[in-house]
């Protein structure tokens, strides 16, 4: 009788078999991120909604080098920060040895909250990944893989000196209205963006940046208006041209919010917050005095022309207080405008300073220098002996120039008045710059918004 001769190669033990089927799990894990989401939920019975598989593509874009500057905008509820802030970290741990990340969020707490998330899951399910966590270090705001890829979380103005990152996510980094409606907080989380967290970003890096949106002037805004970001906004309910292709009217997640209840929800939270917190489409309150759609913003290109003959002024509004750590004052203003042949104005430049009386009265100075002395310069003058003394020796400093001091009357309202009706006539315009949000903004809420020094 014949004996077969059976290689080892062709044996297939129950082990290897089981071996095997990890490897390809593994590998088909690591590759798809959307895989690794399906996986992950699946113990909680949850499938990822066409909007997360939405996000799901961009975030792996972002992993395989796709893309390198994301905006992702949805309502809340729409468990963004479940596949932002706990799926996509493990993922991206797993896949992306040694690579470190930085997740930023607002505050201290929420970072430990989703560090202990994304520990957890990688204990849990991490060897379906391949990816062990270091025992060793249990912080809920460090994680440690045994590959050597490094995550870390923080909370907005928290500690990031010392630390590197090829991945930079920021999910809600904004805590409450309260919060986007204040120029101090924005522009603190401004400040902190550019010279503490995008500093530690190594070359060739990307960044993430998730969050429902609050304010005209907010993170997002601001990067939005620097331009270089690819954008995923996904509102409540659809709009023309809607990224996900649904019909206008038609609810994000009609599985969890259908149009009834969401039409309930807008009731509730009047309009403001339903434009910018579940539209992505925020305002200003609006104080009504001035129509700012109908302010142009002109190029260097358009301006050139506008300028020949025309007549220049530097008007100022004058404070003299440090801006301090929980501190809002008044800002120093100085308004640089030209009146055009055809009688129209175009706003040049604004000056704006939160400084002690020195610094106030060296930016004056350095302002006057810039524009020439064909720029004559208004300054205010309150009344009584000590505003009489300031205009004094603001004077004598701008020697060589035009300078024409005058007592304010009547309420802010009236004097805005005649600016308001030029506006509506179509006869103010603004040279393009970065001051120019600054002062629509504050053009839009006046009298109600908390500054009119512009």
């Amino acid at each position: 009788m014949p004996i077969s001769i059976v290689s080892s190669k062709q044996r297939t033990t129950p082990a290897r078999a089981k071996e095997q089927s990890e490897k390809a799990l593994r590998k088909r894990l690591r590759g798809s991120f959307r895989a690794w989401s399906e996986l992950a939920l699946e113990p909680a019975g949850l499938r990822p909604a066409t909007h997360h598989l939405r996000l799901i593509d961009e975030l792996e874009a972002i992993a395989v080098g796709r893309s390198g500057r994301l905006l992702v905008h949805m309502p809340p509820g729409a468990a963004k920060s479940t596949y932002a802030s706990v799926l996509f970290p493990a993922w991206w741990l797993a896949r992306s040895p040694p690579l470190s990340l930085i997740a930023a969020y607002h505050t201290r707490q929420l970072a430990e909250h989703f560090g202990r998330q994304v520990r957890s899951l990688l204990e849990e399910r991490g060897q379906q990944l391949g990816c062990s966590v270091c025992a060793d270090q249990r912080a809920a705001q460090r994680i440690a893989t045994a590959a050597g890829a490094l995550y870390y979380a923080t909370g907005v103005n928290g500690p990031v000196v010392g630390r590197r990152a090829d991945l930079l996510l920021i999910d809600d980094p904004v805590r409450n209205q309260a919060e986007a409606d204040s120029a101090v907080a924005r522009e603190r989380l401004w400040d902190w963006f550019r010279s503490d967290l995008v500093s530690r970003l190594r070359p060739g890096g990307s960044v993430v940046l998730v969050m429902t949106r609050w304010h005209p002037d907010d993170l997002a805004g601001r990067l939005a208006a620097a331009g270089g970001w690819r954008t995923l906004i996904l509102p409540a309910v659809a709009e023309t041209d809607d990224p996900l292709g649904r019909p206008p009217g038609a609810p994000l997640w009609p599985e969890w919010e259908d149009a009834a209840a969401l039409n309930a929800r807008r009731l509730a939270v009047g309009e403001r917050t339903w434009a910018a917190l579940y539209q992505q489409r925020p305002y200003l309150r609006r104080g009504g005095m001035f129509t700012t759609a109908r302010i142009p913003v002109l190029s260097a290109q358009e301006l050139a022309p506008l300028l020949a003959d025309a007549e220049r002024v530097r008007g100022w509004d004058l404070a003299a207080t440090e801006a301090r750590e929980g501190s809002d004052p008044d800002w120093t203003v100085g308004v640089h405008l030209a009146r055009t042949r055809a009688g129209g104005f175009v706003v040049l430049d604004v000056e704006r300073l939160r400084r002690g009386p020195a610094a106030v009265e060296a930016a004056i100075c350095a302002a006057a220098a810039r524009d020439g002395t064909s720029v004559a310069i208004g300054l205010p003058q309150d009344p009584g002996q000590a505003g009489r003394a300031q205009i004094r020796h603001l004077v004598r400093q701008l020697a060589g120039f035009r300078v024409r001091a005058s007592t304010e009357t009547g309420s802010k309202e009236a004097r805005a008045a005649p600016v308001a009706s030029q506006i509506e006539a179509g006869n103010l315009a603004l040279v393009h710059g970065l001051w120019n949000a600054a002062l629509l903004e504050e053009l839009e809420a006046f009298p109600l918004g908390t500054k009119d020094d512009q």
